[in-house]
């Protein structure tokens, strides 16, 4: 075991509170020398351009918007542009 006292740092504490300690040491040791930020939209650009037409049935923007994280114009958008 690395630490037999609490994390030295609140990131760290707060992964192992809600990963476990494994995943809390492993992230430190892969990721420890990078700053990390994560994009606010989980899912690729393209492929949501791609999937939302797929996807529309007519009545379902609202759904569609909130599923990929973007406003129903842009989803409108995305299903006129095709």
């Amino acid at each position: 075991m690395l630490f037999e006292f609490p994390m030295p740092n609140s990131v760290y504490e707060e992964i192992s509170e809600e990963f476990g300690f494994d995943v809390a040491i492993k992230m430190y040791q892969i990721y420890k020398v990078m700053q990390i930020s994560f994009p606010t939209r989980l899912f690729n650009p393209e492929y949501v351009k791609k999937q939302i037409p797929i996807e529309y049935d007519g009545t379902n923007v609202k759904q569609l918007a909130k599923k990929y994280g973007y406003s129903e114009k842009t989803v409108r958008r995305m299903i006129k542009d095709l």
